[in-house]
């Protein structure tokens, strides 16, 4: 079973590196906060180069989403719509910047 740990110590840190040019374009320092069984908090810096994942919240966020650790999972995964989510109060991101969570969706796929 694929936990949040893992996707944050193997998955993003492969995106980035995948996506360069993307990640560049982010120039955000991101704040994940996931609740429920296997969460916690990790901080994707774009604002560096090559950007970094880190557990703990790290630096001042330019977003903070926050969302249960079981969906974040699962909307890696892609059997769960993130935009659904946010309409449904399941996936709660500060402040609310869409244009930075699109950014933040091509980063990580």
């Amino acid at each position: 079973m694929t936990t949040p740990q893992d996707i944050f110590e193997t998955e993003v840190p492969a995106a980035i590196r995948a996506n360069p040019r993307v990640v560049k374009d982010l120039n955000a320092i991101i704040h994940f906060n996931l609740t429920g069984q296997n969460g916690g908090v990790w901080t994707l810096d774009a604002t560096v180069t090559p950007a970094v994942v880190k557990a703990g919240a790290i630096g001042k966020p330019n977003l903070t989403m926050t969302v249960n650790a079981g969906d974040f999972v699962k909307i890696r995964q892609k059997k769960l719509n993130p935009q659904i989510l946010t309409i449904q109060g399941k996936l709660k991101m500060t402040p609310l910047d869409i244009g930075l969570a699109i950014k933040l969706a091509k980063v990580l796929g």
